[in-house]
């Protein structure tokens, strides 16, 4: 399966198990909690004979939720291979967790 980000769209509504899925979402969108926004945040190049022989795409993802207690931020961290953690802020009464996948 190509590494898509449709496919990663289709990962993340799976771990979610809902639809609550935005990618960089505007502004007048309306939230459902909880929810992963998530955007495109660099392209790795590994060079090879003076090309570009692989390239990963980086994308930032957050959890946002209600719940401090939450247990999604554990629970994408087993689910997904290569992600790593960032970061946790609270913002709008809401709380958000920042991931970085390398997809």
């Amino acid at each position: 399966m190509e590494k898509t980000r449709l496919t990663l769209q289709t990962e993340l509504e799976t771990f979610l198990g809902s639809r609550n899925v935005y990618y960089q979402p505007p502004e007048s969108i309306k939230l459902k909690f909880p929810c992963i926004i998530y955007e495109l945040s660099r392209i790795n190049k590994v060079p090879a004979d003076n090309t570009a022989y692989l390239k990963h795409k980086e994308y930032t993802v957050t959890i946002v939720h209600l719940d401090a207690d939450s247990e999604l931020p554990d629970k994408i961290l087993d689910y997904f291979e290569y992600i790593s953690f960032d970061r946790t802020y609270r913002g709008d009464n809401t709380y958000h967790d920042v991931f970085s996948i390398t997809w």
